[in-house]
């Protein structure tokens, strides 16, 4: 017998750890990127990434979410949710939080 929920989310993971600090913010927007809506990624690093968070907010506005899993010392565990349905609805006409327009129609904005 198959088991569904009604939030059918495929979680990703992503362990910040591994990778070389000069590629870290790189390989991590890469990784967003790649997310599909409605799918999350669950990035775990050995600091509290607050200046990659507001890179995020900037670069993203609405369309990740950032949720706490583990906020310890040494133990750091972030889950990205793409949610590009939801955000498109909450910018309609108020413009993006980011200060982005998602770039189309030659707006010349940085958000593209």
């Amino acid at each position: 017998m198959e088991e569904t929920t009604m939030f059918d989310t495929t979680v990703y993971p992503f362990d910040a750890r591994g990778v070389a600090k000069r590629f870290r913010h790189a390989a991590i927007f890469g990784a967003l990127e790649a997310l599909a809506d409605g799918e999350t990624m669950r990035f775990v690093n050995d600091h509290d990434p607050l200046p990659l968070l507001e890179q995020i907010r900037q670069r993203y506005g609405r369309q990740v979410g950032i949720a706490y899993i583990a906020r310890e010392p040494g133990n750091i565990v972030i889950d990205f949710s793409v949610q590009v349905g939801e955000a498109t609805a909450a910018d309609a006409g108020a413009g993006s939080a980011a200060g982005s327009c998602g770039g189309g129609n030659g707006c010349g904005c940085s958000g593209g």
